[in-house]
C-alpha cells in the first residue's frame, strides 16, 4: 500500500508540474506590454468612448484617418473653443452629437494627447493582429496532423484513466479487509472508554459538592462575571459603532471621495453652513451621471446602479430627457443621535475647521459608509477637552466686536453674536 501511495503522489506531483508549466506558457503568451496613454484614458475617456463603438460619444476607431494629429490635440485640449472660432469639422461634430460638446481637458500637455492618440492606434492595431490570429488558428485547427495528434492524446488519456481505476480498486479491496478485521476491536475499546469517562464525570462531581468552599467561591465568580457582563450590556446600550445598513443605491464613497477626489460639500453642502450636513438631492448626482454611465465596467451598458438613479429622477438616457414622475430615494439613517444632544456641524465644520473624517473616519475608503465613531457623550467630552480652540474666524471676531461695544457702553443685540442663526431655535 505505501508503494503504491508514493506512486501515486509522485504521479500526481507530475501532472501538477505539467499544469503549472502549461499555465504559466500560455499567461506569459498572452501578456502585453502598457501602452502610452492608456492610464490616461481609462481615467478620463472611458466614461464617453470606446474604441470599437459608439456610447456617450463617438467610436475612436479610424480617428486617425479622418482628422490629422494637430487638429485631434486641439479637439481633445478644448473642444468648446474651437466650436466657438467656427471649425467647420468640429461644428458638424457637434451638431452631429446633439450639441453636445466634450469636456475640456486643459489640464493635458501636447504629450500627453499624443499619447493618448497612440493608445488608439495601438489598440487598433491590436483588434486586427486578433483577428488575423483567430483566422490562422481555425486553418491550423483544421489539418489532419492536429486531428491525428488528438486522437492520440485522447487514447493517451483513455488508457492512463485505466491504470489509475485498476490500483485504485485494489487499493480499496486491502482497505475494505483491514477495516473488517479491525470493527469489533475498535468498537469494544469504544465502549470501555466511554464507559471510564462517565465514572470519572460522576467522580469529579461528587467530590466538587463536598468541598463547600470551593462550591462558595464558584458561585461568587459565576454572580460577578455575570455582572460584568450586564453592566457592559447595559453600558453599551444605544452605542451603534460598526452599524452599516443596506443602503438602496450602492453608493461608494470609496470611488467618489476617494479615487476621484470629490470635496465632502460638494454633496452635503449643509455641513459648512447649517446644523444638519443634509443628504444631497438626486439632481446633483445628475450633475456627473447624465454622463458617466460606467458602461466600461458593464460591457457597454448602463451601469444597474445608475439605472436606479434614473428611475428616481425619471430620466431617459436614450433621449437624455426628464419626465414627469420622479420618486424620493429612501435613504437610510446611518448616524443617529439623542433627541436631548443639540449638534452643529457648521459650528465644528467652519468655526472649529475640523475635518469630515475627525467624526466620521476615513471616509474616503469606505465602500459602503458605517458608523465609525461611538457617538456618547463620553466620546464627546474627550474631544474637547483635548481639541485646541482656533479664534482665528468671523464668528470669534463677532464676539470680540460685541464686547468692544459693551466696554464703550454700547448696546449689544442677540443678532450680533450669532442669533440670527437657523439651528438656534429650528433642530
Amino acid at each position: 500500500m505505501r508503494n503504491i501511495s508514493s506512486v501515486l503522489g509522485r504521479f500526481a506531483k507530475s501532472i501538477s508540474v505539467s499544469l503549472v508549466l502549461l499555465f504559466a506558457v500560455t499567461m506569459s503568451s498572452n501578456a502585453q506590454d502598457a501602452k502610452e496613454g492608456a492610464a490616461l484614458f481609462k481615467a478620463n475617456c472611458t466614461a464617453c468612448h470606446k474604441v470599437d463603438r459608439k456610447m456617450t460619444g463617438p467610436a475612436l476607431a479610424g480617428m486617425s484617418e479622418r482628422h490629422s494629429e494637430e487638429w485631434l490635440v486641439k479637439w481633445i485640449k478644448n473642444s468648446g473653443a474651437m466650436i466657438a472660432s467656427g471649425d467647420p469639422v468640429a461644428n458638424q461634430i457637434f451638431e452631429e452629437w446633439n450639441k453636445v460638446a466634450m469636456p475640456a481637458f486643459t489640464q493635458f500637455s501636447d504629450d500627453q494627447i499624443k499619447g493618448i492618440i497612440a493608445y488608439v492606434k495601438e489598440e487598433e492595431a491590436k483588434a486586427a493582429a486578433g483577428a488575423a490570429d483567430k483566422g490562422g488558428a481555425q486553418g491550423a485547427a483544421a489539418s489532419s496532423d492536429a486531428n491525428n495528434l488528438m486522437i492520440l492524446g485522447v487514447a493517451a488519456i483513455l488508457l492512463l484513466a485505466i491504470g489509475v481505476i485498476v490500483i485504485l480498486s485494489r487499493v480499496i479491496k486491502t482497505l475494505e479487509k483491514v477495516i473488517t478485521n479491525n470493527a469489533a476491536a475498535i468498537e469494544a475499546a469504544k465502549v470501555r472508554n466511554e464507559a471510564y469517562e462517565e465514572s470519572g464525570k460522576v467522580r469529579f462531581a461528587q467530590k466538587f459538592l463536598k468541598n463547600k468552599k470551593l462550591v462558595g467561591f464558584t458561585a461568587l465568580m459565576v454572580v460577578g462575571l455575570l455582572a460584568v457582563l450586564g453592566w457592559q450590556t447595559m453600558w453599551n446600550v444605544g452605542v451603534h459603532t460598526g452599524y452599516k445598513p443596506v443602503q438602496p443605491i450602492k453608493f461608494s464613497h470609496q470611488i467618489h471621495a476617494g479615487v476621484n477626489q470629490i470635496d465632502c460639500q460638494y454633496c452635503h453642502g449643509g455641513a459648512y453652513k447649517s446644523k444638519n450636513a443634509s443628504i444631497p438631492s438626486a439632481n446633483v448626482c445628475m450633475n456627473c451621471h447624465n454622463t458617466v454611465t460606467a458602461a466600461d465596467h458593464y460591457d457597454g451598458e448602463i451601469s444597474p446602479e445608475i439605472l436606479k438613479l434614473y428611475r428616481a429622477v425619471d430620466y431617459n438616457p436614450d433621449t437624455r430627457e426628464y419626465g414627469n414622475n420622479p420618486r424620493p430615494i429612501e435613504w437610510v439613517r446611518i448616524h443617529n443621535l439623542p433627541d436631548f444632544a443639540y449638534f452643529n456641524h457648521s459650528q465644528h465644520v467652519s468655526v472649529a475647521g475640523l475635518e469630515c473624517q475627525t467624526c466620521h473616519g476615513p471616509i474616503e475608503t469606505m465602500e459602503e459608509v458605517y458608523q465609525y465613531s461611538p457617538l456618547t457623550m463620553k466620546w464627546c467630552v474627550d474631544c474637547h477637552k483635548t481639541t485646541e480652540v482656533n479664534t482665528d474666524n468671523k464668528y470669534y471676531d463677532q464676539l470680540i466686536e460685541a464686547h468692544e461695544k459693551l466696554k464703550k457702553g454700547e448696546k449689544m443685540t442677540a443678532a450680533m453674536i450669532g442669533g440670527l442663526e437657523c439651528g438656534k431655535c429650528h433642530y
